[in-house]
């Protein structure tokens, strides 16, 4: 009688500790995982930072040329601020900004990585901002750093549309893949104005042309391939009419861009005029603004 007891109390311990133990694991992790909308949030917003990160680059050699310098410092406020706050909510999840915390090890391990390569980034863009001056030597810290805070968060985003493709999103995969290459196009918007500052600025002239003109050619290849597919890039194209009609706006403002970078990347320019670098300050951000347009109607998609 007493084993029998003592066998039913050991079930009973066992059973509270279970229960106990469950209560205790985040309802993320104990869910199937993000929703398709949920995805969508998440691919859109984890590849902003890589726009992000290209864009505070922009910011800080506008400011270095002595252009508007007040105002993009402002800019490079509000950036750096969102840029930070966008990496928290990646990890821990933030309701304003509608992302669920992650719960991938794979993909927070790799956040880590990001985190490291921002702290340096971020010491830097706050000497900035408490200076409201660029030195020289920040000029090169920044060529040189905002590559691999690219490059991990562009890492992050490919781990991100892994999981979108084989969970929330598996019964359109393509829409993953859309949503990542129409959101890194935002990046190169930001990119190659960056580029184009770095050889206004007199900064390795030869190989920030040399990458302007990778960078505005991958961008205009992929903007074709949004709209009519890309096998390569493993785009699908877009047959939604309001997609396609919002891809046309983008195509517009890029035929006005393109002949700027295409300018700043040619062998032959010696340098760049006051004026040409004032004209991309001005016309990138439209360029910007209407591609995130387009993004955002991507991600609607996935709501659906």
């Amino acid at each position: 009688m007493s084993f029998l007891l003592s066998s039913a109390h050991r079930m009973a311990w066992s059973v509270w500790f279970l229960t106990a133990l469950l209560a205790a694991v985040p309802a993320s992790v104990l869910a199937e995982g993000p929703s398709s909308a949920e995805y969508g949030v998440v691919l859109n917003l984890s590849g902003k930072q890589r726009m992000l990160s290209q864009k505070m680059s922009k910011e800080i050699m506008l400011v270095a040329l002595g252009i508007q310098a007040e105002q993009n410092l402002e800019n490079l406020h509000k950036t750096s601020a969102l840029f930070d706050k966008t990496l928290k909510g990646l990890r821990a999840g933030d309701a304003d900004l509608r992302l669920p915390p992650t719960s991938s090890a794979r993909i927070l391990r790799q956040l880590d990585k990001v985190d490291e390569i921002w702290g340096k980034f971020h010491s830097v863009v706050q000497e900035i901002l408490g200076n409201k001056t660029v030195s020289a030597e920040q000029v090169a810290f920044v060529a040189k750093e905002n590559l691999p805070l690219l490059k991990e968060m562009n890492k992050t985003v490919g781990l991100y549309e892994n999981d979108a493709a084989e969970g929330g999103l598996k019964s359109a995969p393509g829409l993953a893949a859309t949503i990542n290459l129409s959101g890194k196009q935002r990046m190169l918007t930001q990119k190659m104005s960056k580029e184009f500052l770095l050889v206004a600025y007199g900064f390795e002239p030869e190989d920030n042309k040399l990458a302007l003109l990778e960078t505005y050619t991958l961008f205009q290849r992929t903007l074709k391939g949004l709209l009519d597919g890309d096998e390569t890039l493993g785009l699908p194209g877009t047959k939604e009419p309001a997609i396609r009609e919002q891809l046309g706006v983008v195509g517009k403002l890029w035929e006005q861009f393109k002949p700027l970078v295409e300018y700043g990347a040619d062998y032959k320019t010696a340098s760049l005029e006051q004026d040409k670098i004032k004209a991309l300050a001005e016309t990138n951000l439209p360029l910007l603004a209407e591609m995130n347009k387009a993004v955002g109607m991507y991600e609607s998609e996935a709501a659906k």
